[in-house]
């Protein structure tokens, strides 16, 4: 069986003291092993990577970027490929893994752009014959702790600004589906990247805590889940280190009785049970506001779901694929299970999917609760699959009190054909990404990503303009050329 191993100073390693299966979540069947790397085969990379930091610091920025432009050519040429091996291990479908491929390399362009985003500012004659400036220097050796859900995107919105700004880099993939991200990773160094910059550690917690603790690393990005996240921002910071840890989602859509109710049925069906709602962003409670809403809500979405197909990634016309493990499906049916006990009513049951070939993979189908109320688990939980809760509401101040109570405030949208509601609902709603008959508000790549409350634990969002600010440190310089020839008496004032 293949071993999946380690990018480390630009060779290939393999450390397999320690190995965990890759699965097939179609199948149900282990594909591969990935090797879990040592504290030692972590430090090594550590080490790489902080020999490499001089030089690449010191590496003009115009060449930086022309690295950046390069692994953009690569990975658009490889795209069937990428796509192929999320397929395998992720299970996502071919149409889907696409979309995430592409939302990454708008990152890549984003960082080709780095010699305009890194320029300082400067002040002429701030005092006598002095001169001030700023300028954004690079950390140093930084990392990148990615999860399973978005293997080509995610880690595509930390490295490329991160080393187009000069630092140097090691990455710690998702253990679960690892191929892709190497291979990527891979094709950066074919696209003439020096050996150190970009390092890739697979691994679990015996790696990911030496990237917390160790005094060379001077920054950590993570995404994942928020328990994960506080431990990840704690340690980090304790460490001294600096730390964006995005954590987990509960995102609501408002639905207003004026709402034009086919369209958004229709944006509502991808952003539920697209990506097997394995997103951070995945709309996972239609918010109701008035009985006829949700009626017609609730009518129209189930009678859609029953062209919904789920199946394998190999088959382009399924709409989603499996979860991404035996685990995971259990405790996707367990939060259904949940609250058909605690009183909500079960419109589309999806616990027990026949897909046809692939009895033995982790499917869940789409479904749809009606019935939710704040007070059940599974409306409080984030459930990270193919399931839509139905809450209902007399009125949207009740509707947006639900959303702004919650302890999630990752995204949110509303549908309605009222000006006058959808700027009310953005200006006042407690959530770090908003849209207006837009069920995935996910920036662009020169917009940043970030939720707000235990979504999100530290200052800076992810890629766009604070991923510059994040993997770089101000510096400002203040000088003086004194006249030839004269002599300053001594003052002990405060300069002015």
């Amino acid at each position: 069986m293949t071993t999946v191993g380690h990018l480390i100073n630009g060779e290939m390693r393999t450390d397999a003291a320690r190995t965990q299966d890759v699965f097939n979540p179609a199948t149900g069947k282990a594909t591969k092993q990935v090797a879990l790397a040592s504290a030692e085969t972590v430090e090594e990379a550590i080490a790489a990577a902080q020999a490499a930091f001089p030089e690449w610091r010191n590496t003009p920025v115009g060449k930086r970027a022309a690295v950046m432009f390069r692994f953009k050519a690569l990975l658009e040429q490889n795209a069937d490929k990428i796509c192929q091996m999320i397929g395998e291990e992720h299970g996502k479908i071919s149409h889907d893994a696409a979309g995430e491929l592409q939302r990454g390399i708008e990152n890549v362009e984003y960082a080709c752009g780095v010699a305009e985003l890194l320029k300082g500012e400067h002040s002429k004659n701030v005092g006598p014959n002095i001169d001030s400036w700023s300028e954004f220097q690079p950390l140093g050796v930084v990392t990148g702790i990615t999860p399973f859900n978005f293997p080509a995107m995610v880690p595509l919105w930390m490295y490329p600004m991160a080393i187009a700004c000069g630092n140097t880099f090691i990455l710690k993939p998702s253990e679960r589906d690892p191929s892709s991200t190497l291979f990527i990773a891979q094709l950066l160094q074919e696209a003439g990247l020096p050996k150190g910059v970009m390092n890739v550690v697979n691994g679990d917690k015996e790696a990911v805590d030496v990237l917390l603790t160790d005094v060379r690393v001077k920054a950590v990005s993570f995404v994942g889940s928020t328990p994960i996240a506080e431990y990840i921002y704690s340690t980090a910071n304790a460490n001294g280190k600096r730390c964006q840890a995005l954590g987990g989602a509960k995102n609501h859509a408002i639905v207003m009785p004026d709402a034009d109710m086919d369209n958004a049925v229709n944006q509502l069906l991808g952003a539920a049970f697209g990506s097997s709602g394995e997103r951070c962003m995945a709309l996972s409670v239609a918010v109701a506001v008035g009985d006829q809403a949700a009626d017609a809500l609730v009518a129209k979405m189930s009678a859609a779901m029953q062209s919904l197909k789920v199946g394998a990634a190999t088959d382009s016309s399924n709409d989603f694929g499996p979860v991404i493990t035996r685990q995971h499906q259990q405790k996707v049916v367990g939060y259904i299970d949940s609250s058909e006990k605690d009183g909500a009513t079960i419109v589309v049951d999806g616990r027990n999917p026949q897909v046809a070939g692939y009895e033995e993979g982790f499917f869940v189908g789409a479904t749809l609760i009606d019935g939710v109320t704040p007070s059940m688990v599974s409306y409080q939980e984030e459930i990270f699959g193919p399931v839509l809760q139905i809450v209902r509401v007399n009125t949207m101040d009740e509707a947006m009190q639900l959303i702004n109570d919650h302890e999630y405030g990752n995204g949110t949208c509303i549908f309605t054909r009222d000006g006058e509601a959808a700027r009310y609902f953005s200006d006042n709603i407690q959530v770090g990404m908003v849209g207006i008959n837009v069920p995935l508000p996910v920036p662009v790549s020169y917009h940043s990503f970030g939720g707000w409350k235990r979504s999100l634990f530290g200052d800076l969002h992810a890629y766009g303009p604070d991923s510059v600010r994040f993997y770089t440190k101000r510096k400002t310089i203040t000088q003086r050329w004194p006249s030839s020839g004269v002599r300053e008496g001594v003052s002990f004032s405060f300069p002015s």
